[in-house]
C-alpha cells in the first residue's frame, strides 16, 4: 500500500524536489552564474535556432496548446467523475512547468547582472545632467523623425517585416563595446494570436525561455516596436532584469546605424527619462518639448499615448501587480518599476560626456 502510493507521487515528487533543490542554491551567485551562462544560455540559443525556421512563434503554439491542456483536463475529469484519478497528472504538469521556469529562466536574476559582467555601473547623477541627457535623446529622436516612411495621416509606417529580419544584425556594434553580450543573434518573433491580449495586460513582448524564442506585440504602437525587438533579444543574452534589459535594448537600437532602430530606441529612451525629469522638473521637461520636438516625434508620441490610455483597465493592473510580485519575488527588489530605474543606466552612459 504505501509504495503504490509512493509510486503515485513521484511524477510530483521529482520536480518538486528540483524546485526545493533551486530555491536552496538560488542564492549562491557562483553556481548560478555557471549554471545560466555554461547551461542554459548554450542551451536555450540552440532552441532558438531550432526553431528560428518556423515564421511564426512556436512559444505561442505551445502556450495555447498547454493552456488549452491546462484548462479542459481538469473539467473532462470532473465531468466523466475521473477527477481523483487524473489530477496527480495535471499537478505533475503544472510543477514541471514550475521547475522548468526557475532551472531556465529565474536563474538568471541570481547570476551576475549585466552591470556586473560589463563593468557598467550607474551612478549618481544631478537634475541638469538627467535634462542634458533626456535633451540629446530628444535632439537624436527629433533629427531622426523625419527620416523613417510614414503614412499619409503622418503615422510610423515603416515595414514590419524589414526590420524585423535586420534584427539579427541589431546587437553587432554593442557587442564590440560589451563582450558579455555576444552571441549568435536569432530573429525575433511576431506574436499574431497574443498581442491584443498582451497589449490589454500593458505588456509590449516576451521572451520564452522553453523555445529561446523572443517575442513582440505586433498591436502595440509600431513606432517603438523595433526598440521593443532590442529589449527582447537583450534576454535572449541572459540579461534577465528588466531595468538592464530595458538600457541594453536602446543601446543595442542607437548604436546600431539602422535609422529605423536608432529612432525607435532614442524615442523609447525618451520616454523612459521623461517621466524621471518630469517628476523632477516639469519645467525642464516643458522647455525639452518645446525646443526639440518635431511634427513627426509629437506624432508617434500621441499615437502611443493614446494606444496605452484607450487599454488601461483592472486587468491590466492587475497583470502587473502579479508581474511586480514575480519580479521581487526572484531578487528584483523594485519589481515593475525597474522599468523606469534604467533612466540611472541611461544617465551614466549616455550623458557622461554631455555639457
Amino acid at each position: 500500500m504505501i509504495l503504490s502510493i509512493l509510486f503515485t507521487l513521484l511524477p510530483l515528487a521529482v520536480p518538486a524536489a528540483l524546485i526545493g533543490l533551486f530555491y536552496l542554491v538560488r542564492g549562491n551567485q557562483a553556481w548560478m552564474e555557471v549554471w545560466v551562462l555554461h547551461v542554459i544560455a548554450p542551451v536555450e540559443q540552440c532552441l532558438g535556432r531550432f526553431w528560428s525556421f518556423l515564421p511564426f512563434s512556436a512559444a505561442e503554439l505551445l502556450v495555447t496548446l498547454a493552456g488549452a491542456w491546462l484548462l479542459l483536463y481538469p473539467l473532462r475529469a470532473l465531468w466523466k467523475k475521473e477527477f481523483k484519478r487524473r489530477v496527480i497528472p495535471w499537478l505533475a504538469v503544472l510543477l514541471w512547468l514550475w521547475c522548468g521556469l526557475d532551472w531556465m529562466w529565474n536563474a538568471a536574476y541570481y547570476a551576475k547582472s549585466f552591470s556586473q559582467r560589463s563593468g557598467l555601473a550607474p551612478q549618481p547623477y544631478t537634475i541638469e545632467e538627467l535634462a542634458l541627457t533626456t535633451a540629446y535623446f530628444a535632439q537624436n529622436a527629433a533629427a531622426l523623425s523625419g527620416q523613417v516612411q510614414r503614412d499619409e495621416a503622418g503615422h510610423f509606417a515603416e515595414s514590419q517585416r524589414d526590420y524585423f529580419d535586420r534584427g539579427p544584425e541589431l546587437y553587432q556594434n554593442l557587442e564590440r563595446e560589451f563582450p558579455c553580450l555576444r552571441m549568435k543573434s536569432v530573429k525575433t518573433k511576431p506574436m499574431y494570436l497574443w498581442s491584443k491580449l498582451q497589449s490589454d495586460l500593458g505588456f509590449t513582448g516576451v521572451y520564452f525561455p522553453f523555445t529561446g524564442e523572443a517575442n513582440v506585440n505586433i498591436d502595440a504602437p509600431a513606432c517603438l516596436r523595433p526598440a521593443v525587438i532590442a529589449h527582447e533579444m537583450a534576454h535572449q543574452r541572459m540579461v534577465a532584469s528588466e531595468l538592464e534589459a530595458n538600457f541594453v535594448g536602446i543601446a543595442a537600437a542607437v548604436r546600431s546605424g539602422d535609422t529605423v532602430f536608432m529612432y525607435s530606441g532614442y524615442l523609447m529612451g525618451l520616454m523612459e527619462l521623461s517621466s524621471a525629469l518630469y517628476t523632477a522638473s516639469p519645467e525642464l521637461w516643458t522647455q525639452i518639448v518645446q525646443t526639440y520636438f518635431t511634427p513627426e516625434l509629437s506624432q508617434d508620441w500621441a499615437d502611443n499615448h493614446d494606444y496605452w490610455a484607450a487599454r488601461s483597465s483592472p486587468a491590466e493592473a492587475t497583470a502587473q501587480d502579479v508581474y511586480d510580485a514575480f519580479l521581487k519575488g526572484n531578487g528584483q527588489e523594485l519589481g515593475i518599476l525597474s522599468y523606469d530605474a534604467c533612466v540611472d543606466l541611461l544617465v551614466t552612459y549616455f550623458g557622461g560626456g554631455l555639457t
